[in-house]
């Protein structure tokens, strides 16, 4: 779930630093002021001080309330506890999906051999959504007095936060006075609305997304009109000829003008090429130009041109993003400044243009919340400027360590006085020592690839797992024994300090408790070794687990393998930079099974008793409890259309059960995933991988950093692109505060 943030205010408005809502008659004075006409206390500058810095951290807006009791608020409101509480309500809100009725409560999915799933009580779901409720009511309440009502009656997140709550709650006293007997839970569609305004990250993406719609419409028309042209061409065609035996195979793809639609629909796909095309190729192989033209055209060039398109939009999504987070941060570390400029004492204002104290500035930094390097970072940086007042361009410049993120260096190795001991931590402290385990690892993991090629048509109960089970034993001996002269080579620290080292010495551990576990339940190995089952598994499972356990060892040649090492540093960032895109996907995909529980469900009966017989949709390519079709199995049957494998198959399925008119709801599914959803996945992958991949974008030393090496944030690794904020523009957004009254 993406972390909260902010709302997503555009700090940028209709021009960077623009006038925006400003509100009029000013005064000309040089002071800050928590209301007007009063003077702010000492502590209280200190503490909008703090709060200014943690939104310039967290890239938060700073349009809030900012007298004493708002500042309380505000940071109660942001702790971890209070934004923990609030996931969590979210969570488990979105979590009664798969309780409530239908329910997915069963360890199978297929009805033959499953019994009833269980049904919460009513009232007991209903009960803890209410709480849930009761949550984002609070959640509300709290963000409108913070940010005032002038805010909220513009934020349209907001205002459809009210409308969702009103709903829901509405919608909430129908069920439990129907004793949740209703056909209909219109609040099960808007609950994914309370994960989307609780991310400015997700609001940011949907509104690209909007951005992209005109774009991706015109090469969507060109498609519509591609796909009507053959489809037209291919009725022509194919259809009206004698339905014989030969002709019948073909004429079921053409047979009338929905069908053909359909058929060629699902070849833009791919997903039915070439069962489509080879009953009109067998009769005449002339026909199979049709269907080349049409994948040419279809697949491999408007398609292709529609990924291109968005990635051309979504690309500067990135940095426009980036700008507004840079001018967020600029914004919140001036207000700060301008707090701090007008006091040199407890309630004395100070001299136009001194600046600001080292020594407020060190008060403010230990109240501020910040991880412990990042705050150790600034304070020795404010040090270092002794008691001369700081500029405003130093102030902003001394919060550029917060754009650095230290590599941290490995733990000195042990030192040891026998030349013996020093050259055999030499020899199994340097890397041919990972080479030579990788090397051993290949050999166990090849093993392990004959016995099970050997044994293939051997029944589990009729295999002799003697040499393997000896082999096992030889290899986690060795992987033991690696593992101590790591130890003795490189000290526990330096080991540990080391995340391929954390992964094998955790995995080789395991190994070993497992294989004394075998050794002590089923004997050393010997010929003829297939002992009765003891215990929770028998020796096979323990086999089985044993080798599943190695294979995944072998994942420890990644860092070895410089650009595997590059490719997975990448993919491990693009999981943490997914995780707007992931929400967004959580949402659609829930709105999404929610409809297709409301209008399948039922449909499709499924089998009385335990009989063996299925009906056609639930046999072979499709869930079986498509019948019930509870969420967990909603959730499947949309994986398998987005992914577009045989999803003419669920096509031809819902429409003989439910009609044609099903089609509507799948070819919408496969537009919103297949089609916008993972092309937008593709332009950020893109765009993460050419900026991974950029040389420039290696570690680097910063300036002032002879012994210490920095990893380039995001934002710093993109500074010479994105423009830096000017001091018109921070001041002119500043004097619009509808709370923090600047007087010049």
């Amino acid at each position: 779930m993406a972390k909260p943030g902010a709302e997503s205010d555009p700090l940028l408005g209709r021009a960077r630093g623009g006038s925006g809502d400003c509100p009029a008659g000013l005064a000309t004075c040089r002071s800050v002021q928590a209301s007007p006409g009063a003077v702010a206390s000492w502590g209280l500058r200190i503490d909008q001080a703090v709060v200014f810095i943690e939104d310039a951290i967290k890239y938060r807006s700073i349009n809030h309330r900012v007298d004493a009791r708002s500042l309380w608020l505000y940071r109660w409101y942001y702790s971890d506890l209070c934004q923990g509480t609030l996931n969590f309500a979210i969570y488990l809100i979105l979590s009664l999906a798969f309780i409530e009725t239908p329910s997915s409560l069963s360890r199978t999915a297929d009805v033959r051999y499953r019994s009833p799933p269980w049904e919460p009580p009513c009232g007991l779901t209903e009960s803890v959504e209410v709480l849930c409720l009761l949550v984002f009511v609070a959640d509300l309440s709290t963000k409108g007095y913070l940010f005032g009502r002038a805010h909220f009656q513009k934020n349209l997140w907001l205002l459809a936060y009210l409308g969702v709550l009103i709903v829901s709650l509405v919608d909430w006293t129908v069920s439990v006075s129907l004793l949740c007997r209703e056909p209909l839970r219109v609040r099960r569609l808007l609950r994914p609305f309370f994960l989307l305004q609780n991310s400015s990250m997700m609001k940011k993406t949907l509104k690209c997304i909007r951005w992209s719609l005109p774009q991706m419409a015109s090469v969507g028309l060109l498609l519509a009109i591609h796909l009507c042209f053959f489809t037209m061409f291919g009725m022509l065609l194919f259809a009206g000829e004698k339905d014989d035996g030969q002709n019948r195979e073909r004429m079921t793809y053409f047979r009338n003008l929905p069908d053909a639609l359909t058929s060629l629909l699902v070849l833009l796909t791919t997903a039915n090429n070439p069962d489509v095309m080879i009953p009109a190729y067998s009769r005449n192989r002339a026909y199979a130009i049709f269907f080349i033209v049409f994948t040419l055209i279809g697949s491999l060039f408007l398609m292709n041109l529609l990924t291109a398109i968005i990635y051309s939009r979504f690309r500067g999504y990135l940095m426009q993003s980036l700008q507004t987070s840079l001018f967020r941060r600029r914004l919140g570390t001036r207000a700060a400044y301008e707090v701090l400029s007008s006091m040199s004492g407890k309630g004395e204002a100070s001299p136009q243009g001194v600046g600001v104290k080292p020594q407020n500035l060190l008060h403010v930094l230990r109240k501020v919340q910040l991880n412990s390097f990042h705050k150790q970072a600034l304070i020795e940086k404010v040090c270092s400027y002794g008691d001369v007042p700081l500029s405003a361009s130093e102030f902003q410049r001394i919060f550029n360590e917060l754009d650095k993120t230290v590599v941290k260096e490995h733990p000195a190795r042990p030192e040891y006085q026998s030349p013996f001991l020093q050259s055999a931590q030499f020899l199994f402290g340097h890397y041919y020592f990972d080479y030579l385990g990788n090397f051993i690892a290949l050999g166990n993991l090849v093993s392990i690839c004959v016995f099970l090629v050997l044994d293939a048509d051997v029944l589990p109960g009729d295999r002799d797992d003697f040499i393997l089970g000896i082999l096992n034993c030889i290899f986690i001996l060795y992987y033991v024994l690696e593992m101590l002269l790591k130890v003795f080579a490189l000290g526990l620290r330096g080991y540990l300090s080391y995340p391929s080292n954390v992964f094998d010495g955790l995995l080789t551990t395991v190994l070993l408790v497992l294989e004394i576990s075998t050794l002590a339940v089923y004997r050393f190995p010997h010929p003829g070794w297939r002992p009765q089952m003891q215990g929770l598994l028998s020796l096979w499972d323990m086999v089985r687990l044993l080798n599943m356990l190695i294979v995944f060892r072998f994942l420890r040649i990644i860092p070895n393998m410089k650009p595997m090492a590059v490719v997975a540093s990448t993919v491990l960032g693009l999981i943490q930079n997914m995780r707007a895109f992931g929400g967004i996907l959580v949402v659609v995909y829930y709105v999404f099974a929610i409809i297709g529980i409301n209008l399948f469900r039922g449909i499709i009966v499924a089998p009385p008793g335990n009989g063996r017989s299925l009906p056609a949709p639930c046999t072979f390519r499709t869930p079986p409890d498509l019948a019930l079709l509870p969420p967990q199995a909603a959730l499947i049957t949309l994986w398998n259309v987005m992914v577009v494998n045989n999803w003419q198959v669920f096509l031809d399925a819902y429409r003989r059960y439910s009609g044609p008119w099903s089609k509507i709801y799948f070819v919408s599914w496969w537009l919103v995933s297949s089609v916008i959803w993972v092309n937008l996945f593709l332009a950020l992958m893109l765009e993460n991988f050419l900026h991974k991949w950029d040389p420039q974008s290696h570690l680097q030393s910063l300036a002032g950093t002879e012994e210490a090496t920095y990893q380039m944030s995001v934002e710093l690794m993109f500074r010479d692109i994105l423009e830096e904020p000017n001091e018109e523009e921070l001041t002119e957004r500043l004097s619009c505060h509808r709370y923090l009254q600047l007087c010049r």
